[in-house]
C-alpha cells in the first residue's frame, strides 16, 4: 500500500535514560489524543525541521530541558496505522541533558526500568519499543 507524504505523520520521541538505567515516561493530559496513556516525550516534526531539531524543540517545550544534537542516539522506530494517516515514530536514546525534567504538558512523569513499562497503558506505537529498550539499556 502506498500513501502520499501528507498522510504520513513523522514523530520523534526520546528515551531519556538516567544513571540507574531508568527511562522517563509521561502521561498524556485530558483533552489530548490518547489521554491518560503513558509515552515517551517528543512530538511531531514540523515542515522544514529535521527529526533531531524537532525533538530538541519538543523536549524544551515539554520538559524544560536543553539537549545538544550530539547527545541524541538513534535507537529504534515504530510504524503504526493511525486512522486515515500512518505514524512513523523515531525513537532516540538520550543519556545527557541540562536541567531537571518537569511535566509542562503532561499530567505526570515517571522514571521506570524498561521492564516496568510493560504494565503501563501506552500507545500502540510505543509498545514494540519497550523490548528494544530492554536490550539497549
Amino acid at each position: 500500500m502506498s500513501l502520499p507524504p501528507s498522510r504520513i505523520l513523522l514523530v520523534t520521541a526520546a528515551a531519556l535514560v538516567d544513571r540507574d538505567g531508568r527511562v522517563l515516561v509521561q502521561q498524556r493530559p485530558p483533552g489530548t489524543a490518547m489521554a491518560g496513556l503513558w509515552g515517551f516525550p517528543g512530538g511531531k516534526v514540523e515542515p522544514g525541521e529535521t527529526p533531531e531539531a524537532a525533538l530538541i524543540r519538543e523536549l524544551d517545550e515539554e520538559l524544560g530541558i536543553v539537549v545538544d544534537h550530539s547527545c541524541l542516539a538513534p535507537a529504534a522506530f515504530a510504524s503504526e496505522a493511525l486512522g486515515e494517516r500512518h505514524l512513523l515514530l523515531l525513537l532516540y536514546a538520550l543519556r545527557k541533558w541540562r536541567g531537571i525534567p518537569e511535566a509542562r504538558h503532561a499530567t505526570a512523569l515517571q522514571w521506570l526500568r524498561p521492564v516496568q513499562l510493560h504494565v503501563l497503558p501506552m500507545p500502540p506505537a510505543d509498545r514494540p519499543l519497550i523490548g528494544l529498550l530492554e536490550a539497549l539499556i
